[in-house]
């Protein structure tokens, strides 16, 4: 293994180590604003992960890249899906006798 590879791979593990230390640390009350907020942060992430696969070369860097691509595509649909779940709360009923037009 070359040392980029290896040092690529560090930043990758030590990332997913950081952000897996500094989610678990939220409390559940703030994670659905906070997840909210991020969204515009998840993109730029998925964009970072999109830029370094381009650099990928070999199976293994295909591998990675397309793990990390796929993990920020999930986290981007995420946010969205938590977004309107929580906007959903905030919009008015509905009787179930109305017929909506």
């Amino acid at each position: 293994m070359n040392p980029e590879f290896v040092s690529d791979l560090t930043v990758f593990v030590l990332s997913l180590l950081a952000g897996f230390e500094v989610i678990s640390k939220v409390p559940t009350t703030l994670h659905t604003p906070l997840m909210s907020a991020a969204n515009s942060v998840h993109g730029i992430v998925l964009a970072g992960a999109v830029l370094i696969a381009v650099t990928a070369d070999g199976p293994l860097g295909y591998a990675i890249a397309f793990v990390a691509v796929a993990f920020a595509a999930m986290n981007v649909f995420g946010g969205y899906v938590v977004t309107d779940r929580m906007l959903e709360m905030f919009r008015p009923r509905r009787d179930s006798g109305e017929t909506t037009r």
